[in-house]
This record gives C-alpha cells, structure tokens and sequence, in this order.
C-alpha cells in the first residue's frame, strides 16, 4: 500500500473535520405522516420553524437541535431541516438543506425564505466568535428548487446595523417588493442606546436591490423588554401583521399600511406559553398555518423550566373582521385515532346523565362532578360544553386519578375570559359563557386542546399518568355533551 503524502494526509484529515461539524440527520427514517407533535428519531428536537409555501406546497423548515441549545459550548450548533407536504398529510423528509460546513459557523439560527425571479432566497443568521465574543452576523443562500442550497459571499455578508447589538443581531425576516425589486429584513436585535433603558429590543429595517449595498432604515419596532425573536410579517386579507416574540411567547400587532402605524389586536391567539415563537405561510384556498414548537422541561419535571428543543406544533390561523387572529387545530393534522371508546360516564357529585354520552351537573352551593374511567395515555376527547347562566368556572381533571387526584386541571372561567391547562394560562377568550366545543389531544408527554376553533392551549406533561377524565362545575350549572374518547393510532 502507497504511503500517504503529507498534503493528502492533512487534506483527509480536513475532510473528515468538516465533515463532523454538525449533528448526523437521517431523514429515510423519519415520520412522514402528520407532523403535528412530530420529533425527529433519536436524541434530536425541533428547534425554531420557518414555514413557507409555494405552488400550494408547505415548505416546513426547522432547526435540528441535539442537546437543548447545547452543542458548540453552548452557541446551538443548528442547522436547517426541512419537510414538505402538499395535503398537510403526507410529509416528504430531506436532508439537511443548510448545514455547519465550516468550523466558525456555531450556529444556522433561524431566519427565513423568499422565492423571487426563479429562486429561492434563504436568509439566516450565522452564530460565531469573534474575538471571544459572541456574535450574530446575517448570511444567505440560494437555491433552485428550494432544498439544494448554496450559500452565498461574502459569509457573513453583514454584520450588524450602527446603533444595534453585536450579540443580538439574527432571525431575519425577507420580504421582496415586487413593484421596486428591493428586498427588504427585519432583524431581531436590541438598541446601544435606548431612552428606557429596559425596553431597547427592536426590529431594525435593512434594504438593499443587490444584496450587496444594504440602507439602514428606522426600525420597524421598538420599546420591546427583550430582543423581539424570530419575526414574521405578511399581508392577509386587507391587513398588515407584524409577528415577534418575547421571551418565546409570541405576540402581534396589525395595520392597514405596509409600515404601521399597529395597533394591538382584542386579543394575543398567538400568544401560548407552550407555543414557542410562532410563524405562518399561507396555503391552499386562503388559508394561513402557523408553526411552532413545544419545548422540553428541565429534567422532565412538570413545575420545571422548559429548555430549548422539542416537538413542531401547528395551528390554523383564522381572522375576524377587525383583523384579530383566531387559532384551530388544523384538521388534517390531527392524529388518526381508532373507533370511540365505549366508555360510561359516572355521576358522582350533583350530576345526571345526560343522553348516552354527557352529564348535566348542577352545584350553586360547590362543585359537582362526573367522571370517565380507562381513558388511555394517548387519545383524543371531543365534547360539548354549554354553561347555564353564571358559573365561577367548570371543566376538566385529565390524566387523573380516583376521586380526581394529580391529572391536569382544563379550567374555563367565563368571567375572567381565561382557559388554564395545568400551570398555563390563555387569556382575553371570548364565548365561554355560551355552548362551545372542545377538542383535547393527549399524545405522550403533550396536551393539546382546541377551544371552539378559535383559541388553542398546549402544555408539557411529563408525571401525571392516571386514567380518568373528570367533569366539574363551580357554583352554576354546566351541561358536558357528547363526550367521545378515541385511542390514537401507533405511527
């Protein structure tokens, strides 16, 4: 056998560095059914989504985390992946369409897509050291088919805007002006200089015709507590939304012009603890579907912190007529389930049945309950909920026990226009003092509940395990109808 010369050895040796700089990703073995709730095999998460669409495909980016924001000391070590659908039901899985591949890259950070003039434009933000610091510096790629990327240089092409952070300078947001050929950023940073010295997050505006020569603009929000995450912005229906995130949660604001001035809407749909830092693409017919993910808690304790990385999560966007935004489960996406459960409802408290499949509960001196036993771990339950006259509030114990002990408390509280699921909250719900429908998924350590397709709740479970679903009243009157209890099916 030939000895190896020294400049082939060192180019092997290369080879073989570069080609370990990020996470192995086997897409042949991943799901390709619903990807609601969807994490990828193994020790791997989904991290940060950018959802785009085109031609009525659903182009569903996201970052591939391997350690909860671990990897590369602590900087993500991410990198894009993507699936895509036509039908929402059929996911194709692809390899890593933007990748580590050279040693200063720490991190593929969230960013964004656009196809104009033929090609696909995936603008990003790349984590790095400089001098010992971390910086965020803004890099793109091009591609033809919107999975074959090929990043662009200078990388990074820009650093940072003067005024702005360093560190904080990522999750571009693009957007082409058809009518001038400018593409235009958003990006997620914090002020040098802020009059409120606690409120400097902003979203700063760059433009540029070449992607060469970018003009700094005012930015297009300010006054933010944190730096405004992974922002998303599009024109639906007659109004301008602009999408940020603080702290993970999401928010929004609306207009009637490209630029603002917003207004807040009644209230945040977006804005779910568990449902971290939302995005949207349009579909087919209209429509518009969100993306997300639900983060781990530390040590899988379920009053712990979440830590970054997770499973995808999906909403279907709705708006009314003053532009406010609703969320739905997407139909498609929920998970197949087998037959209904025959299962007998037992009242236990100042309750009666109600039909074949409901409880009618009555307790203006306490509370009254019903209850359901051998509900299984992973299940979807339906109902009907139709409050009489005033109630302090009323719902359900699921994943509970005899006499309705651990589980997860679903409370509804018309007065108080809330929906808790465990220890989250949703706030500023409309309808709970009239009949509405419930649809509740529980799918391992997830549950997730659909209310009157208009606002959604979700929450990380990891502890309690019990059988029983119990229904309650507080103080009032509350009709619980047509309850059904379907397994859900093995992927």
């Amino acid at each position: 056998m030939k000895k190896l010369t020294l400049a082939c050895l060192l180019s092997v040796m290369a080879f073989m560095a570069k080609a370990q700089l990020g996470v192995k990703y086997d897409p042949t073995v991943q799901s390709t059914k619903s990807m609601q709730y969807f994490k990828p095999k193994g020790n791997l998460f989904v991290g940060d989504c950018i959802p785009f669409s085109k031609d009525g495909t659903y182009y569903y980016y996201w970052l591939l985390d391997s350690a909860h924001h671990k990897s590369l000391n602590g900087l993500g070590g991410h990198q894009w992946a993507l699936s895509k659908s036509t039908d929402l039901k059929h996911w194709e899985q692809f390899p890593l369409v933007l990748k580590i591949d050279e040693p200063w890259e720490k991190s593929i950070c969230t960013g964004s897509v656009v196809y104009h003039k033929g090609k696909y434009y995936a603008f990003y933000a790349t984590r790095l050291l400089n001098d010992g610091k971390v910086n965020e510096q803004l890099s793109y790629a091009i591609s033809n088919d919107g999975v074959n990327f090929e990043k662009q240089k200078p990388n990074p092409f820009y650093t940072s805007a003067p005024g702005y952070s360093k560190r904080d300078f990522r999750d571009p947001k693009v957007f082409v002006d058809e009518k001038t050929g400018e593409f235009h950023l958003f990006v997620s940073s914090w002020q040098e200089n802020p009059v409120m010295k606690n409120n400097g997050g902003a979203l700063v505006h760059l433009s540029s015709k070449d992607l060469k020569n970018w003009t700094v603009h005012e930015p297009i929000l300010t006054g933010q507590p944190s730096t405004p995450e992974c922002p998303d912005y599009f024109f639906w229906k007659g109004w301008y939304y602009l999408v940020y995130s603080d702290g993970s949660n999401t928010s929004y604001v609306k207009s009637k012009n490209p630029y603002g001035p917003w207004e807040a809407p009644r209230y945040q749909a977006l804005n779910e603890d568990w449902s971290n830092v939302v995005k949207t693409a349009e579909f087919k017919n209209g429509r518009r579907i969100a993306a997300a993910w639900v983060p781990n808690r530390f040590e899988s304790k379920d009053e712990n912190h979440e830590i970054f990385g997770g499973n995808s999560l999906f909403r279907e966007v709705f708006q009314e007529a003053d532009g406010t935004l609703d969320t739905g489960f997407p139909q498609e996406m929920i998970p197949e389930t087998g037959d209904a459960l025959n299962l007998k409802i037992s009242t236990d408290l100042q309750a009666s049945p109600l039909g074949n499949n409901g409880a009618a509960i009555n307790s203006p001196g306490g509370v009254g309950s019903a209850h359901i036993e051998n509900v299984p771990l992973n299940c979807r339950i339906t109902l009907e909920i139709e409050p009489i006259a005033a109630n302090e509030e009323f719902g359900l114990y699921l994943r509970s026990g005899e006499g309705a002990a651990g589980g997860y408390r679903l409370n509804f509280s018309a007065g108080n226009k809330t929906v808790r699921l465990g220890n989250t909250t949703i706030e500023g719900v409309d309808g709970l003092d009239k009949p509405f429908k419930v649809d509740i998924v529980m799918k391992e350590g997830i549950i997730d509940v659909d209310v009157n397709h208009k606002r959604t709740i979700v929450n990380r479970t990891y502890e309690q395990n019990g059988s029983f679903a119990w229904f309650y009243a507080k103080h009032g009157k509350v009709n619980f109808k047509s309850i059904t209890v379907s397994p859900l099916k093995e992927n």
